[in-house]
């Protein structure tokens, strides 16, 4: 059975943190604070499972002078949402459209993707969604991948796995999956084409 499975942020939702830090502190400033502070290693342990009470004390015992931002991370958390990717959620509309079964596997904190599935209908055309915070396993580890084709009885070499991140595509590689690096829709569209017409 062939199926697509997606990433979200990056490829579906438009996420970036500088969307909110841009209000808040000079670009450079805001480069530094991203890179030394809120960064995306820091992120990720949230994505994994941590609590964002627990990651923001943390961060707040280690970077006092900070609080405030730091609190901003996760308190304006959804000010760092510009929107759907539109281009990309027309062709996951497309494939709905066409019977192709699809599902997500996102790196994203359990705490905040509540609010996510509230704003964006169309995370309801997914057969299902894994959430790495909610297992307690993010991407890259081979784990959650296998953890996806257990749970929707699912077999590697019959899916396309969509991710933005390069780390992520080679992992999915080794289990067997096909990938597709995304980079732009348009590249998107037409590697989707030659997909589903084998």
């Amino acid at each position: 059975m062939t199926y697509i499975l997606w990433d979200l942020g990056g490829v579906l939702v438009d996420w970036n943190p500088r969307y909110l830090y841009s209000k808040l502190m000079s670009g450079s400033e805001m480069e530094r604070f991203l890179s030394e502070i809120c960064t995306m290693e820091w992120n990720e342990e949230q994505d994994g499972g941590r609590s964002i009470q627990d990651g923001t004390d943390l961060l707040i015992s280690a970077h006092p002078q900070y609080e405030a931002e730091i609190r901003a991370y996760y308190g304006r958390w959804q000010e760092m949402l510009r929107g759907a990717i539109q281009e990309s959620v027309e062709l996951l509309q497309a494939c709905h459209r066409a019977g192709v079964k699809q599902y997500a596997l996102t790196n994203w904190s359990a705490e905040t993707f509540p609010s996510a599935l509230e704003r964006y209908d169309f995370l309801q055309l997914f057969e299902g969604i894994v959430v790495s915070g909610v297992e307690g396993i993010k991407k890259p580890d081979p784990q959650i991948y296998h953890l996806v084709m257990e749970r929707y009885q699912l077999h590697p070499q019959d899916g396309l796995f969509i991710d933005d991140n390069l780390r992520n595509i080679r992992a999915a590689e080794t289990i067997g999956m096909k990938t597709h690096h995304f980079l732009s829709p348009a590249e998107l569209a037409t590697d989707l084409q030659s997909y589903l017409a084998k």
